[in-house]
């Protein structure tokens, strides 16, 4: 299963992927309008954490044994048997919050107006991810999950 994984040394924390998400969920391209214009605006299922110097792009990482699939009260959560991926039910989802709780990464959120909890989903209907394809750096990177895959992409963002 192909993820995305942050080369966190140039990761600089711009927050465009954040950006770069928040418009592949709005329902306008113009980013002004989807900022300024659009209510509700459409939320990121991204989120940029900040230490420092220290950026780190965070998002869904699909675990293997994903906690929020075995939290979530109605069974809204579940794993896609064709691409793998731990995708929300919107129709059985009813926003508790649970997942975000269970979540190591505390990623799922609820969208307030819909009261539905929102996580990434790879952009299913793109061939690269919005987040990887709109940061600036290349500090993010949309691969095939391999042993050691972390370490390779850490080798790679030194060099």
């Amino acid at each position: 299963m192909k993820k995305v994984y942050v080369k966190e040394q140039v990761c600089m924390g711009c927050h465009l992927c954040e950006v770069s998400c928040l418009l592949k969920h709005a329902r306008t391209d113009d980013l002004v309008k989807a900022y300024k214009k659009e209510l509700p605006r459409a939320l990121s299922r991204v989120r940029v954490d900040e230490n420092g110097i220290v950026s780190l792009s965070v998002r869904c990482e699909h675990c293997a044994d994903a906690p929020c699939i075995r939290a979530c009260l109605t069974g809204a959560l579940s794993r896609d048997p064709a691409t793998s991926l731990v995708m929300v039910d919107e129709e059985r989802c009813i926003g508790c919050g649970t997942c975000s709780l269970a979540c190591p990464l505390g990623v799922p959120k609820l969208d307030k107006l819909q009261k539905k909890m929102v996580k990434c989903d790879l952009c299913q209907d793109k061939e690269i991810p919005a987040c990887v394809a709109g940061c600036p750096n290349e500090a993010l990177v949309y691969m095939e999950e391999e042993p050691d895959v972390k370490r390779a992409v850490a080798d790679v963002s030194r060099n």
